[in-house]
Order: structure tokens, then C-alpha cells, then sequence
């Protein structure tokens, strides 16, 4: 692909999914089982992936590693700060502390368009196109990837966990 339709094709597609994920940072958001299982599932699957790919380079196992566990650690957070209802049409819903989301998917974006900065240059230069993958010889940028699948796959799983919970705690009680 051209260097200069790669940016045409991927910044459109990187905006969409960036408004895509702060959007569901704010606002109560309906509790779909289904969507978070699968979620759990690919996010687990990336990050067997990934640490398949870290194998030859330990630097980025180790950063895979250190952000798997800081990102179920700011998981665990946003689960104490989450808090579940009902909307008016009584679908369950969980509203996430928006400053959490925020900060790792600004923290996601700035670490991306940094290495997008630094890649640009090399797209340019053919003999740099052969020095290895971009996004991926990074263990800071691999750092950063792991926060966000250690933290969706705890926050999810946290949710399914809770929303059990909440469902127990608030099952209208029939006599008979």
C-alpha cells in the first residue's frame, strides 16, 4: 500500500473507533452479556497473540506483562467505581467512572499517534520499510496495549460478576 494511502485509510478508521470508545465511557450503558463474553474472549486472544509475538523479544513480554497487570489493577478500580441501575424502561445498566475510560483511551491515542510520528518518516524511506514491524517493536507501546486488555478483561469480567449480584439483590420477591 502507498505511504500515502495508508494515513487515508487509517486515521478515519483510528477517529471512528476513538469516538466509538468515548462514547461509552460517559452515560449509563446497557449490560449486553453476550457482547461483554465475547470482548473477554477476543481481548484474551490478543493478548495470547501478542505474547506469542513477545517470545523472540522479552522486553515486550515484559511489557505485555507489566501492563496486563496494571491494567487488571485499574480495572478492580473502575469496578469499585462503577456504579448499576435501571433505566426508565428497566433495562440494567452500569454507569463507569468517565475520568477512568478517558485517561486510558487518551493515554492509548497519544502513545499511537506518537509511534505514528516516529513510523512516518521510516514509510518514506524504503530501506527502513524492511527494519520490522512499526507498532510492534516498542515494549512502552506493548506496555500500553496490555493496560487496555487487562483492563477490559477484568472490567468485563468484574461486570458479569456484579450484574449477577445486582440482578440477585433486586429479583421481585413473590408471594404465594
Amino acid at each position: 500500500m502507498a505511504p500515502t494511502v495508508f494515513p487515508l485509510i487509517m486515521v478515519p478508521l483510528m477517529a471512528y473507533a476513538v469516538w466509538r470508545r468515548v462514547r461509552g465511557n460517559f452515560g449509563p450503558q446497557p449490560i449486553r452479556r453476550k457482547r461483554m463474553v465475547a470482548r473477554i474472549v477476543i481481548f484474551s486472544l490478543v493478548a495470547g497473540l501478542m505474547a506469542l509475538g513477545g517470545l523472540y523479544n522479552f522486553k515486550l513480554l515484559e511489557g505485555l506483562l507489566g501492563g496486563l497487570v496494571g491494567g487488571a489493577a485499574l480495572g478492580l478500580l473502575g469496578l469499585r467505581l462503577t456504579r448499576f441501575g435501571q433505566d426508565p424502561k428497566g433495562v440494567d445498566v452500569y454507569i463507569p467512572n468517565p475520568w477512568l475510560g478517558a485517561a486510558l483511551t487518551a493515554l492509548l491515542v497519544g502513545r499511537l499517534a506518537w509511534r505514528f510520528l516516529v513510523v512516518v518518516p521510516q514509510m518514506q524511506d524504503p530501506a527502513a520499510a524492511y527494519a520490522g514491524p512499526p507498532f510492534g517493536n516498542s515494549p512502552l507501546t506493548v506496555l500500553v496495549f496490555g493496560l487496555m486488555i487487562g483492563y477490559y478483561i477484568t472490567y468485563y469480567a468484574g461486570l458479569l460478576v456484579h450484574h449477577r449480584r445486582f440482578q440477585r439483590e433486586h429479583v421481585p420477591v413473590t408471594s404465594d
